[in-house]
């Protein structure tokens, strides 16, 4: 079995190779599960916090809005020696950036929500004058951020940030995001945030940077594929088949049995597929957006 190594540094021809296999146009897909029957367990009801929704979403905690568009998307250029201004002013960020500024500004929306930790912000100034500001959040990959290049475990982490954001509806939902940073530091989370969201949507890991190395599960058994269905996949037509229209991500079946639990009960530490070893996110949801936007058996 591969592990995530803590921290890897690449060479500059490393680098060339990783841009090589990121340069190209994805399909970002995903499925869940409603949440009768998940692991992990459920906290024990309880009455919800006195704080209001808006007053928990601008606090340290892992909620965040899902929204990011399932069209094709170019990682080609983007700043993968260091999320900053001289990241930013590379020729290959510029260029990138100008073959479609809207979605260009969309995918670093998600890219810096995930990767930048919260209060800070990453600022761009493009040809023609306009200014772009994108707002950090999770705080997934602390050195990614703090300039230097993205190492093994931020890339992980990212494409499971990146994954959970997707939702094909072309609705924004808020969503509830657990795991472990870069360094092993858990996301903050409340417990007002485990019982405001209780539906465990799924679990997501891979790597963008390497070819075919895209997953999610779900937190219960499946009976069918339409159960697992989400805002990314869409609805199966009848012959249709899951494996072809979810593409390229793969469903590995119930997340347990392919990830554990760390010192954290409500999320999983570490998922493992065909001898790898990836850094997933878990991510909950609140049961009335979950039947807004998935009419799954059981709900």
């Amino acid at each position: 079995m591969k592990n995530a190594p803590m921290a890897e540094a690449h060479s500059p021809l490393a680098w060339v190779e990783v841009k090589q296999r990121a340069r190209c146009w994805l399909t970002l897909l995903c499925v869940c599960a409603s949440a009768s029957g998940c692991d992990p367990s459920e906290p024990p009801a309880e009455p919800l916090p006195l704080d209001s929704q808006a007053q928990e979403l601008n606090s340290f905690n892992g909620l965040s809005a899902n929204g990011l568009s399932a069209n094709g998307l170019s990682l080609n250029g983007l700043p993968l020696n260091g999320l900053s201004v001289g990241g930013f002013s590379s020729s290959a960020f510029i260029q990138w950036f100008s073959q479609d500024p809207a979605a260009a500004d969309m995918l670093m929306t998600y890219v810096v929500r995930c990767a930048v930790p919260t209060g800070q912000t990453r600022t761009y100034r493009h040809q023609g004058g306009r200014t772009y500001a994108w707002t950090g959040g999770l705080g997934l990959a602390p050195d990614w951020a703090s300039g230097s290049a993205i190492n093994y475990n931020e890339q992980q982490l990212i494409t499971a940030c990146l994954l959970a954001h997707v939702n094909r509806y072309g609705r924004n939902v808020n969503i509830s995001v657990l795991g472990w940073n870069a360094w092993g530091n858990a996301i903050p989370y409340t417990f007002g945030e485990l019982t405001s969201y209780p539906v465990r949507e799924a679990c997501f890991f891979g790597n963008l940077f390497v070819p075919n190395s895209l997953f999610f599960g779900v937190d219960r058994p499946v009976n069918n594929e339409g159960e697992y269905l989400t805002r990314a996949c869409g609805a199966l037509g009848s012959g249709s088949n899951s494996s072809n229209q979810c593409a390229p991500l793969r469903f590995v079946g119930r997340c347990s049995n392919v990830c554990v639990l760390g010192l954290e009960p409500w999320f999983y530490s570490n998922c493992t597929y065909g001898g790898v070893s990836y850094r997933p996110l878990t991510i909950r949801m609140r049961q009335a957006d979950f039947d807004q936007l998935f009419d799954a058996p059981g709900n």
